[in-house]
């Protein structure tokens, strides 16, 4: 600041002045201040100026688990939409599904003093959240409940999403069907298989543990689990997945085998309509997660400004959002 203040033949305080767009100062000086300081290349350092005024980095912290699934990309375009909006930068981690990774990242995050986070947890075990809730960090937990602590969450309607699903296959006459699901430790992947077993359990069929696959992450291995499922000697005639990876792989494996098997899935995905097979899918708006999400976040550092920045960063009452799903239908 001093040699841009040298070349433009003014002091420091007045080009600190022209940074801040001080309507007071004379046009033909703030001209000329601009003028050396692009000479120079200079550009104030915003982090070093918050932690001196003590206010926030402006910065807020999103961390997933897989940015290769659309579903996460979508999710953090409708953070980015609403922090976006109250001047804040959005700055993302993916974890690739690893604690260990999971737990660097915030890790860092806190050390960098973002102003909060946005996490969707890879595992149960968040005690690293907690312990930035509890240092003075807000969290908000997206896509499963907080565990061991208290933080606001957006979850999607996975029980319902998957029970109503279930329910327009068994209304249109099956009785065997597939189920594709995530890890039984991901909670949306327990929740929709708890939505798939109740609405089974209300029509008086008994789920069958030879037609459920469990802990596929990728296209190829629900696939390869789709394929396994066709070539029992009494395949499914239906399968429903949780999530458009499972329902993609299971669509390729209905194809090679030229089965006449009913598809269904969780999670909306694009060319779904294209596919050529008649194909259900339970859909919400992976955006309105994400600005849910960014909603509840700015909401917290709203009241904290408005305290004064006294507040623990645990929140006295969490507030928890839903987003509903719909039913869509393709071919």
């Amino acid at each position: 600041m001093r040699d841009v203040a040298q070349r433009a033949r003014v002091s420091a305080m007045t080009v600190s002045r022209v940074l801040r767009d001080d309507p007071k100062v004379l046009p033909a000086t703030a001209d000329r201040v601009r003028a050396a300081a692009a000479e120079l290349g200079y550009r104030r350092n915003e982090m070093a100026r918050s932690l001196r005024l003590g206010s926030g980095t402006g910065l807020v912290g999103l961390v997933v688990t897989n940015l290769a699934n659309p579903f996460y990309s979508r999710l953090a375009l409708g953070v980015d939409a609403v922090v976006g909006g109250h001047g804040l930068k959005t700055v993302i981690g993916n974890t690739g599904h690893d604690l260990d990774s999971e737990r660097g990242l915030v890790e860092d995050l806190v050390a960098r003093r973002v102003d909060g986070i946005i996490v969707v947890p890879a595992d149960d075990d968040q005690r690293h959240l907690a312990a930035a809730a509890a240092g003075g960090v807000p969290v908000v937990v997206a896509s499963r409940p907080p565990n061991g602590f208290d933080a606001d969450c957006v979850l999607v309607d996975d029980h319902g999403g998957a029970r109503t699903v279930t329910r327009r296959l068994l209304d249109a006459g099956h009785r065997r069907i597939g189920f594709l699901g995530s890890p039984p430790a991901v909670y949306t992947g327990a929740e929709r298989l708890r939505g798939f077993t109740d609405a089974l359990t209300e029509a008086g069929i008994e789920r069958e543990p030879r037609y459920v696959r469990l802990g596929q992450q990728q296209t190829a291995e629900a696939t390869r689990a789709a394929a396994d499922l066709l070539a029992l000697p009494e395949p499914p005639t239906a399968l429903f997945c949780t999530n458009n990876r499972n329902t993609i792989g299971a669509f390729r494996a209905i194809r090679a085998a030229g089965a006449p098997t009913a598809l269904a899935g969780f999670d909306d995905f694009e060319l779904a309509d294209v596919l050529g097979l008649p194909l259900t899918i339970a859909a919400y708006d992976s955006d309105e997660l994400g600005k849910e999400a960014g909603r509840l976040l700015v909401a917290r550092l709203g009241e904290r400004a408005a305290a004064g920045g006294g507040q623990d960063g645990t929140p006295a009452s969490a507030r928890r959002a839903v987003v509903p799903t719909t039913l869509v239908h393709y071919g």
